[in-house]
């Protein structure tokens, strides 16, 4: 009994950590206007932040397997810095794009950026409707394909991703080196491993079909030959 009441009153702060740093990280979800200077990636920028929120781990990988991100760097933004997983993303995302580390955008951002990350974006040479801006923008496509979550493409990615979505069957979510994704069906890849579709089974037997006609062969010779001599 002694024990545990000495435990309550860590036990009441552990629990009141985790609410606050809940509620902290809402009202800075909540208060947070990211100022790209496009709607659509607004709008995706906030979902990054629910995202990222939910589920920690597999959007730091994200951030250092595909982003180039220090994984310290990245958890020390979340964690000590406070900043929200869409800003992280797309710090990382723009210092990709004009080939810088993700530390310089930060710092940048760090020290000014009253104005949005729009006004950044132009500062680094990224402006609305140039071709590092549509990179950019395609980039949050193949990052929600390797979590498997939903997105919605407007009409300028529409273009970029014709075919986005439309694929039956099990996708593959796999990044080839040219940065498209991979959708052959599972089942088919697996073919190629080792598993025969019907067409390989049809040229394993053509092969079992040659060597029986091999031996057909042998046999005939064989016994013709012996024929022959036992008639002379």
């Amino acid at each position: 009994m002694h024990t545990s009441r000495l435990l309550q009153p860590i036990i009441l702060a552990a629990a009141l950590a985790v609410g606050i740093g809940s509620a902290n990280a809402q009202n800075l979800s909540l208060n947070w206007n990211p100022r790209s200077g496009d709607v659509w990636v607004d709008t995706q920028l906030a979902d990054m932040n629910r995202y990222g929120n939910s589920y920690r781990d597999p959007f730091i990988d994200e951030m250092v397997r595909y982003h180039g991100a220090p994984r310290d760097l990245v958890i020390d933004l979340l964690v000590n810095r406070r900043w929200t997983p869409g800003d992280v993303y797309y710090a990382c995302n723009i210092a990709q794009v004009i080939g810088r580390p993700c530390g310089y955008v930060v710092n940048e951002w760090e020290r000014d950026h009253g104005q949005g990350w729009g006004v950044i974006a132009k500062r680094m040479g990224i402006k609305p409707g140039s071709a590092e801006f549509h990179r950019l923008k395609n980039g949050f496509v193949p990052t929600y394909d390797r979590w498997s979550r939903p997105i919605t493409l407007d009409a300028d990615l529409r273009k970029h991703y014709p075919n986005h979505g439309k694929s039956k069957g099990v996708v593959s979510h796999n990044k080839h080196p040219q940065g498209k994704i991979d959708k052959t069906p599972q089942h088919g890849r697996a073919s190629k491993a080792g598993n025969a579709p019907k067409g390989d089974h049809g040229k394993a037997n053509g092969n079992s079909n040659s060597q029986g006609k091999g031996n057909d062969k042998g046999n005939g010779k064989g016994n013709g030959k012996g024929n022959g001599k036992g008639k002379h």
